[in-house]
């Protein structure tokens, strides 16, 4: 079992690859959605408004965001996210069997 704590120590890449393997081995797509229509307000908290702007106008630069979601500061902005999903979940994420590979 994970708690927040454990969770809040991994890096941001490591939520976010977590965060989305788990949501794709469940086909998910609510959450991977849910990941997608954040992204502008994450970038906005992360201090890049003209971008977060864009991608809202531009699905191409929102989609090219969710391949880069896993660095730098929007990813730190969506720790919240990665954690709040991976703590509903817990249970189904020890069932990964690629977590005993790492």
């Amino acid at each position: 079992m994970t708690d927040r704590s454990e969770l809040e120590r991994l890096s941001s890449a490591e939520l976010h690859d977590r965060a989305t393997r788990l949501a794709w081995r469940r086909l998910d797509f609510r959450f991977l959605w849910d990941l997608l229509k954040t992204i502008p307000e994450a970038r906005a908290a992360a201090g890049d408004e003209w971008r977060s702007e864009a991608d809202i106008m531009r699905p191409l630069a929102l989609l090219n965001d969710f391949i880069d979601a896993d660095r730098g500061e929007l990813a730190e902005a969506l720790r919240p996210l990665y954690i709040d999903y991976l703590l509903r979940h817990q249970d189904e994420e020890a069932e990964d069997p690629t977590e005993a590979e790492g």
